[in-house]
């Protein structure tokens, strides 16, 4: 029973001094000049969508809620932030190749559309960033107008991005 004690009170100390170590958080007020809405037309209620599901994880302002200021959530938090943001990131969009901005639109639908975008562990909390059907068909109609407008500016090949070597 002693050495049970003893390993509680362990584990009690670590999850006390754990709370003095936090990630750098992401958080910029700057809107920069890579940012999607500085090059394509983003409409209000896409914007609201993006705001209410999307804005946390992908661009580089996360509003933090309270519980981050508990380890080890805040380093599971981070961990989703830094995920995202390398797979899509809304404030340094434009500074990809656009063949890869033209992909990333195409993978946003597919994510959507299959119901892996917004992540389940981000809905339970914030029960708001799921989206309705509507919502849905906003985000891919604007994805799809963005698409577009990067088809009519550039020529097809550079529109595919090279292939992978093995």
């Amino acid at each position: 029973m002693k050495i049970f004690k003893r390993i509680l009170l362990a584990l009690f100390l670590v999850f006390i001094a754990i709370q003095f170590i936090h990630p750098k958080k992401n958080q910029s007020t700057e809107l920069l000049a890579t940012d999607i809405s500085k090059t394509y037309a983003v409409p209000k209620d896409v914007e609201t969508i993006l705001a209410k599901a999307c804005n946390d994880c992908h661009t580089n302002n996360t509003k933090y809620p309270w519980y981050n200021n508990i380890q080890p959530v805040a380093w599971w938090l981070n961990n989703h932030v830094k995920d995202g943001k390398r797979h899509f990131n809304l404030s340094d969009f434009t500074s990809s190749r656009i063949a890869r901005q033209y992909k990333k639109l195409d993978e946003c639908i597919e994510q959507v559309k299959e119901g892996e975008m917004p992540l389940e562990s981000y809905t339970w909390i914030h029960k708001d960033a799921i989206l309705t059907d509507g919502e849905k068909q906003s985000l891919y109609n604007w994805c799809n107008t963005v698409r577009d407008s990067i088809k009519a500016k550039y020529p097809a090949d550079s529109l595919v991005l090279p292939k992978k070597k093995p």
